[in-house]
């Protein structure tokens, strides 16, 4: 029998909104304001992983950074300054996400 292929859906409880049905159709103002949330939902979630991918950049510019010869000594002066500046950076990025207000 061929049924419709099931599809895991991340867990995330604290952010889905479930709408009622019978509650009716949104009004405008409803659904401007549902996909407002939507939206900086899912800017946070663009952020935070920014702020990962800043943090894995950075360990592997610091691995570059303790490479040796094998990496030319501009490159490895380059690779410093970035495992150095980045984790600073990402951490900026956390700052600024928990400053914005919240729904």
């Amino acid at each position: 029998m061929n049924g419709p292929l099931l599809t895991v859906v991340p867990d995330r409880a604290d952010s889905v909104e479930v709408y009622n049905l019978s509650r009716g159709p949104e009004t405008t103002t409803q659904r401007v304001r549902r996909l407002q949330r939507e939206a900086r939902l899912l800017a946070q979630e663009q952020i935070e992983a920014m702020g990962r991918d800043l943090d894995d950049l950075a360990r592997r510019a610091q691995e570059i950074a303790e490479g040796g010869e094998a990496y030319a000594v501009g490159v490895r002066e380059m690779a410093s300054r970035l495992a150095a500046d980045l984790p600073q950076k990402a951490q900026g990025l956390r700052v600024l996400l928990n400053r914005s207000p919240k729904d």
